[in-house]
């Protein structure tokens, strides 16, 4: 598995969609989904583009287990947190309904940045 490119290439997918979003607010000028659009960007975005680069840096951080634990457990964090607080933030979903999801995709994205932590501090 290319840690460092997945990264990369993920997180530019979430620039587009965070892009997307914030042209669609300043076109409409409905900005009730700012919160949305700003961790889309930060999670999605900014830092995948810093794991990735990371990864590329130093290599020997994505041939174990940690890495790959990282990957997935941001992945899957990241993308339900996301969706979930769209869902809450459009009104889809009441947010005593979906609330119970999102420390679960916290602590999914916590445990990720843990591994990279660990992973770190042994390859830097």
């Amino acid at each position: 598995m290319a840690i460092s490119r997945n990264f990369l290439l993920i997180g530019t997918v979430y620039l587009l969609v965070g892009i997307g979003l914030g042209s669609h607010m300043g076109a409409s000028g409905d900005h009730s989904l700012s919160p949305v659009h700003a961790h889309i960007n930060l999670l999605g975005f900014v830092l995948m583009a810093v794991f990735g680069l990371a990864y590329r840096v130093l290599p020997a951080m994505a041939a174990g287990v940690l890495g790959r634990a990282h990957f997935w457990l941001h992945q899957i964090g990241a993308l339900v947190l996301l969706l979930a607080l769209f869902l809450m933030m459009s009104g889809r979903v009441a947010a005593e309904s979906i609330g119970p999801v999102f420390p679960l995709a916290e602590l999914a994205i916590l445990a990720g940045v843990l591994c990279f932590l660990v992973n770190l501090w042994r390859h830097a």
